[in-house]
This record gives structure tokens, C-alpha cells and sequence, in this order.
């Protein structure tokens, strides 16, 4: 499948110019993070929460503790809608009204399980972590059998997604293009630092290359 399908539930309605439905680019955009946005229903009041993912073909992991509010809420309905944003640029244009941002978004809906196979569940909170610092399940101390235990992994079927992508320069009217007033975009990107190692290391033990290399990709020199 190279694209979703439209219905009327991923059908984007507001700037449906912006719209994508490509399954590749929708995997772009969940795999250049690690962060997304649940939404859920608990005591009939609606909920946001950010958490960790993991992708994994067409599921995405997350996790918990056994008593985590939302996960427990997320199974008894048995669906969910998964939010991931990266803002690219501050779009600044000439007047208020035409103030935007770049940005890639991607909305994914599906059903969820509990993983209750102990091989894929090790797998997924493998896939997690080395979705944040790719190859760095490698270089950590594995979960023992209580800290195993005391984690809840949900697994997300991906169904149907969209994805809304603004890549633009300023749009003002043209009215508005001799004003002696500036107009432009400012680029955002995350960049990560020089690692800070933990005070309380032992002597000799200096940071792993998967983490150099993730520093390497992200740093403020690369891009």
C-alpha cells in the first residue's frame, strides 16, 4: 500500500492543500521522533499526554507502568489516535493574519493490544529505546525479571494515518509587498549537544559510539 486510503476519519478537512496520505512519508515523519501526543478519555474528561514511541512496520510501541492511567484506559476502548509534530520554520510575514509555521504532522488511528508475548515484548521496548538513539539497546543494562514484569507495552495497529506538511515561504497579499515592514521564515531544527556523562561513572567508561553517532547526525554543525 502506498497510500492511505481517505475516509472520514483521516480526511484532512482545514488546508486540505497540505494534505498527504503517502505511507513512506507518514513514516518519515514518526521516525524523525520519538515523542508523540495520545489523546484518551478518562472519567469522561479528554486527556493529552506525550510519551516514547517505538515504529516497527506498521505498529507503533509505547509503554508504561501496570497501574499507567492511560494505557489501561487506551485498552478498554481498544482504539486510539497517535499525534506526532516536528515545527521546521517561524513563518513571519507581513501582516498578523499571515503568521505560520512549517511544520510536518502526522495523525495516526488504529487498534491497540497488550503485548503479553514475552519475546515481543523485550522486542518492543528494544525497538523503543532504539528509536530514540538508534543501536543503543547495546550498550545498556537489559530489564530484570521485576522491572519486566512491572511494564505495560501496548501495541498500535496502524489503519489509516494523514499526515499535514507546510513547507512554504511567507504568503502575504500582494497589497501588502511594499510595506517597509520584514517578512521571512526563521528555520528551526532540534540539535543535540556534546554528551554530559554522568558524574558517578566509573573510571574508563566513555560514551558509546552509537551515542557519538547520534550526536554526529543531529549536532549544530550537521544541517
Amino acid at each position: 500500500m502506498s497510500e492511505y486510503p481517505i475516509t472520514t476519519l483521516n480526511k484532512v478537512i482545514r488546508g486540505s492543500k497540505r494534505a498527504n496520505y503517502n505511507v513512506k512519508e507518514i513514516n518519515k515523519i514518526l521516525d524523525d521522533g520519538f515523542l508523540c501526543h495520545i489523546g484518551y478519555i478518562y472519567q469522561e474528561k479528554a486527556i493529552v499526554i506525550p510519551t516514547a514511541y517505538g515504529r516497527m512496520d506498521d505498529i507503533i510501541y509505547i509503554h508504561g507502568s501496570l497501574k499507567n492511567r492511560m494505557m489501561t484506559s487506551i485498552l478498554e476502548t481498544g482504539e486510539i489516535s497517535v499525534s506526532v509534530t516536528h515545527l521546521d520554520g517561524l513563518v513571519l510575514a507581513r501582516s498578523a493574519f499571515h503568521h505560520s509555521a512549517n511544520y510536518r504532522s502526522a495523525t495516526i488511528f488504529g487498534k491497540v493490544r497488550k503485548v503479553e508475548n514475552p519475546e515481543e515484548k523485550m522486542n518492543a521496548l528494544t525497538c523503543i529505546l532504539n528509536h530514540m538513539v538508534p543501536g543503543h539497546w547495546d550498550n545498556i543494562r537489559k530489564p530484570n525479571s521485576k522491572e519486566f514484569n512491572a511494564t505495560l507495552v501496548m501495541a498500535i495497529k496502524i489503519e489509516t494515518a494523514s499526515a499535514k506538511i507546510r513547507t512554504e515561504g511567507v504568503v502575504d497579499e500582494k497589497e501588502d509587498h511594499n510595506l517597509p515592514i520584514w517578512a521571512g521564515v526563521v528555520p528551526i531544527r532540534q540539535v543535540a549537544d556534546d554528551p554530559v556523562s554522568d558524574i558517578n561513572l566509573p573510571g574508563g567508561v566513555s560514551v558509546p559510539d552509537a551515542v557519538l553517532k547520534y550526536v554526529e547526525r543531529n549536532g549544530k554543525n550537521n544541517g
